[in-house]
């Protein structure tokens, strides 16, 4: 296995940790960038370093120095729309910590990153003190995303389950620590 460091982002980590998450959004997700989506993507800084109650952490590979996985947080719950309206009131901003950007490259896979940083992050969401849930979603598309999550939490609302299949997102809950 490699060496990782696993570490809260800094300026210097996020041109690599951008490059994760685009590769992902082309490469894994089919969609490619699309600015109501991942406008996040382009101002790290903004969304996820300098707010006080978001993070933005990153598995950084100690043999070269590359940004190898992401994963971010931030108080904003899931908006309505896109997302079904029980959704956004169960999980207001301000008292939700949802997470966001848990992309690992394709070569790291299978290392126990994702699972490392998310396990940070919710560090990060009980020491805050103000977030009441964790909330997050998935598109089950992208092989091993749903899985992984069930064996975090527990899903709250899967979109395929609605007449005409909705947008096919899973959300889920995962308890605070």
């Amino acid at each position: 296995m490699r060496d990782y460091c696993i570490r809260t982002a800094t300026p210097d980590d996020l041109d690599g940790a951008r490059s994760v998450m685009l590769d992902t959004v082309y490469r894994d997700f089919g969609t490619g960038y699309v600015p109501r989506w991942h406008r996040d993507i382009i101002d790290l800084d903004s969304f996820y370093l300098a707010p006080d109650r978001h993070t933005l952490l990153v598995a950084v590979d100690e043999r070269d120095g590359t940004v190898a996985a992401t994963a971010a947080l931030d108080s904003r719950g899931p908006a309505h729309p896109p997302n079904p309206r029980d959704l956004a009131e169960r999980y207001p901003s301000g008292e939700t910590a949802q997470l966001r950007r848990v992309y690992t490259r394709a070569d790291h896979r299978r290392q126990g990153l994702a699972r490392l940083l998310v396990g940070e992050l919710l560090d990060f969401a009980s020491a805050d003190g103000g977030y009441r849930a964790v909330y997050l979603h998935t598109d089950p598309a992208v092989p091993g995303a749903e899985a992984f999550w069930r064996s975090l939490g527990k899903v709250v609302h899967d979109e395929r389950e609605e007449p005409g299949g909705g947008q096919g997102i899973v959300h889920f809950e995962v308890p605070l620590p």
